[in-house]
């Protein structure tokens, strides 16, 4: 696949199924001619939200019609509430009205919602048509943007539904990091964290060292943040696809993660929250396990806190816990497996014994009186972007 040149180019190696993450500032304004450099052509489908759309859908719109592509919006809501069954099927009837052919392309402007809904909807429609990723939130230029999974999900479970689904190219503007509220800044250093955690050492004494630089967005800190999360995930995907191995430690702060989003009915944390949350409590497991020592859990704890996410559990019940994670995607035949540390950089996947996890809990800080306080009302429904 021919590209571009641009200032950061990170293949992922897939066989026929291969694509460049392409990185750089003010990008947005040439994405007709990316999608032009790789061979695409026809109608684009550029799905998005309000806020986005609002901020950067017409400069998107504009450099794909001066590219000779026929773009038109499909807007869907903000927020979680939008990565369901019922805005899948809305997608699809605007494709529908709009006689898509197989040759057209669905492209995702914004978050990881809105990238997990339209990849699913590329997937589907006509048994799957070009996909393409631009990314504008820091949790889905890190993370979710790569790797092609997709999908919506179900009242009981987190990403019950989906598929895997490459895009043809990943496409990122650094620049829409800077109309990101604090508080999705802040959630999306999760997974920042998390890559350091689960492949790098030396990536995560980077961020240590950085913390200011990282609360504050310091413009010299983004874009070693983002290249070397795409570079992990890139040569995780690339070597193990359907997550059937290696891949699976990407989930590391998920499998607790996901189940507080379920239980919260995903209105108490965004993703990257209570991400933060999963990572320190699995770290806490592991300890407990005796997998990990005191200076792992403790450095870790220390790096989440410090950047501004949340570290403690809620007010809940045991199978209140377990029963969510019931529902994990790394569940089988029953057994709850989850991604724990042994070092900084190396983690491994373990079967959860549900004896032993009720016993951590019990002895834990979660049923002590140090408990997560409620985040206010207002701040439960964020907008994902902010004007310049």
């Amino acid at each position: 696949m021919k590209t571009p040149l641009y200032s950061n180019q990170i293949p992922v190696s897939l066989g026929n199924r291969s694509y460049e993450i392409l990185i750089q500032p003010n990008i947005l304004t040439q994405i007709g001619r990316v999608l032009q450099d790789i061979g695409l052509s026809g109608r684009v489908g550029i799905v998005t939200n309000p806020v986005v759309n609002e901020l950067y859908g017409r400069v998107v719109h504009r450099s794909l019609k001066q590219a000779g592509f026929s773009p038109f919006l499909v807007v869907i809501p903000d927020g979680e509430q939008a990565k369901s069954v019922h805005w899948l099927s809305k997608i699809l009837d605007a494709l529908v009205t709009q006689r898509f052919e197989r040759q057209d392309v669905v492209l995702a402007l914004g978050g990881g919602v809105v990238g997990d809904v339209a990849g699913f909807a590329a997937s589907v429609y006509l048994r799957g048509v070009p996909f393409v990723q631009v990314p504008t939130t820091l949790v889905a230029q890190v993370d979710s943007s790569v790797g092609g999974k997709t999908g919506v999900n179900h009242p009981i479970g987190k990403n019950l539904i989906g598929a895997f689904y490459q895009p043809c190219v990943v496409v990122i503007d650094p620049q829409a990091l800077q109309t990101l509220p604090k508080r999705e800044w802040v959630a999306g250093l999760a997974e920042v964290i998390k890559y350091g955690m689960i492949a790098d050492s030396q990536f995560f004494e980077y961020l240590e060292r950085h913390v200011e630089g990282l609360r504050a967005q310091a413009e010299e800190v983004i874009p070693t943040v983002i290249r070397r999360c795409c570079e992990i995930k890139a040569e995780v995907v690339g070597g193990d696809e359907r997550e059937s191995g290696r891949r699976r430690i990407l989930n590391y702060g998920h499998t607790v993660g996901h189940a507080l989003e379920t239980w919260g009915h995903y209105k108490t944390w965004i993703h990257g929250e209570a991400v933060g949350i999963g990572m320190v409590q699995e770290a806490e497991i592991a300890r407990f396990l005796g997998m990990c020592d005191k200076e792992l859990v403790e450095r870790q704890r220390d790096l989440i806190q410090d950047v501004g996410l949340p570290i403690a559990m809620p007010s809940m019940k045991f199978m209140d816990l377990w029963g969510a994670m019931q529902h994990d995607k790394k569940v089988v035949k029953g057994q709850i497996n989850c991604v724990v540390p042994k070092r900084i950089g190396d983690v491994q996947v373990v079967p959860l014994v549900r004896q032993h996890i009720r016993q951590w809990f019990a002895t834990s800080q979660v049923s002590r009186a140090k408990r997560l306080k409620p985040v206010p009302q207002a701040l439960t429904r964020p907008r994902p972007h902010k004007k310049k």
